[in-house]
């Protein structure tokens, strides 16, 4: 039960190609956009589709995999934790984001939206 306190996961679509870094230590990192929709009527009956952004960071092999087998605009399933950090950009301005940090990606079939 101790995995159930901090998991998500999710269904959808790369909005861009994956970014993969290599770091000094030899350390491999990759990062994406991810885009989950959810669709529903409103009262006049017109079909409306909401869309959310989720930031993806993998580590390692996984890492490796991701690079190597997804695209942007491939329908892929994730699961993994959330995590919240703080930064502040070259200009000094103070931000904050939610990531997933990737534990497991299964590639889906199906066509890719352009």
């Amino acid at each position: 039960m101790s995995t159930l306190r901090n998991s998500v996961r999710l269904i959808g679509r790369l909005g861009r190609d994956p970014e993969f870094k290599e770091f000094e230590s030899g350390k491999k990192m990759v990062n994406f956009s991810l885009a989950t929709s959810d669709v529903y009527y409103d009262d006049q009956g017109n079909r409306v589709e909401q869309t959310q952004w989720h930031y993806v960071l993998a580590w390692g092999k996984l890492a490796e995999t991701v690079e190597k087998f997804v695209r942007k605009g491939q329908e892929i399933a994730v699961e993994g934790k959330l995590v919240y950090r703080d930064y502040e950009t070259k200009e000094g301005v103070k931000k904050s984001t939610t990531e997933v940090v990737l534990s497991e990606l299964v590639l889906l079939g199906g066509k890719e939206k352009s």
